[in-house]
């Protein structure tokens, strides 16, 4: 149950200009730092080159095991890899109705645009190529009923080709700003699936969505992809989708079914298990995208989204730097 959803006022094109040209400098300000050395995407792929050998440590991927180096010594060795210069990222961006809302500093929507530009000024460089699939909510039909909301269809997914170059990549982010919020629920694990097809050269995959589908949805997906690709899951989050504030009674309403209801939030025990029930929920959001093997990156709506991004990249380089793989 989400409060009701908030439009901006000026959602137009040349809003989203605006937004993107902020976005890119704030981007660059911040992240440039970070670009240094050998590739430094935020999940850079293996690569194909053959490095030096290490000893085996735990969460190491059994798959770089150099046996004859095991042997040799009879200790465990991996041997490490040469990140790939010209890397392929594929951005799955769910632009579903429930992302059409929020209460911090901005909508939901704005942070998934903010994070695939962040991403896409990460992957860029180098030659590198980023694509996106986006998928939107399905096209309502007709009421089911009187006074019921209307049935809805998987989703309308456009598929965004990967191309290389800082041109193609703010039009392939215009793309994504562009995109029109429909009513209805979308198919998130359809659109996790479209990333699988057609196979494609090991690579980035990046899912940012606010996964409130059921996991049983989409987890399979996630980990067919997790096979062949390195995968990052963005969530997206809003405060009050994990607690209600105490102001009387609130109407509310499911931005995907249109369903209305008026809750009264004055109840310190509905209060507390919504929160839990919240909790609960998120818990079983981070143990399904655990259990694909994809990595997890959490950002809300009323916090410093690149702060936290910022905080996830350095995370990430300090566990290759102790020749971890996650």
């Amino acid at each position: 149950m989400t409060s009701p959803t908030r439009r901006p006022a000026d959602a137009t094109p040349a809003r989203s200009e605006v937004v993107l040209a902020r976005l890119q400098l704030l981007v660059t300000r911040k992240l440039d730092g970070l670009l240094q050395g050998d590739y430094a995407g935020l999940l850079p792929g293996p690569g194909s080159e053959a490095g030096e050998s290490r000893e085996y440590r735990p969460g190491d991927d059994v798959r770089r095991m150099d046996w004859p180096v095991t042997a040799r010594t009879t200790m465990p060795h991996v041997r490490r890899t040469v990140a790939d210069r010209e890397l392929e990222t594929w951005l799955a961006v769910d632009l579903s109705a429930s992302l059409d809302f929020g209460t911090g500093r901005w909508l939901k929507r704005d942070v998934v645009v903010a994070a695939a530009a962040a991403l896409t000024h990460l992957t860029v460089r180098g030659g590198n190529r980023i694509g996106a699939v986006v998928g939107s909510g399905g096209a309502a039909g007709p009421p089911a009923g009187r006074g019921r909301p209307p049935a809805a269809g998987p989703g309308v997914f456009t598929r965004l080709p990967a191309r290389s170059g800082r041109k193609e990549a703010q039009g392939l982010l215009r793309a994504i700003a562009a995109t029109e919020i429909r009513p209805g629920r979308s198919d998130l694990g359809a659109l996790v699936d479209m990333l699988n097809r057609p196979p494609r050269r090991r690579g980035v995959a990046v899912v940012i969505s606010d996964f409130l589908a059921p996991p049983q949805q989409w987890v399979r997906p996630l980990r067919k992809l997790r096979v062949r690709h390195d995968v990052l899951a963005v969530e997206v989050v809003d405060p009050r989708e994990l607690e209600l504030p105490d102001v009387g009674v609130l109407p509310v309403v499911d931005p995907e079914t249109g369903e209305l209801h008026e809750v009264q939030t004055a109840d310190p025990a509905l209060r507390h298990r919504y929160a839990a029930a919240a909790a609960a929920q998120r818990a079983e959001i981070s143990a399904a995208l655990r259990g694909a093997g994809a990595a997890h990156l959490r950002l809300r709506t009323d916090r410093d989204w690149l702060l936290d991004m910022v905080r996830f990249v350095a995370a990430q380089r300090h566990a290759r730097t102790r020749g971890t793989t996650r």
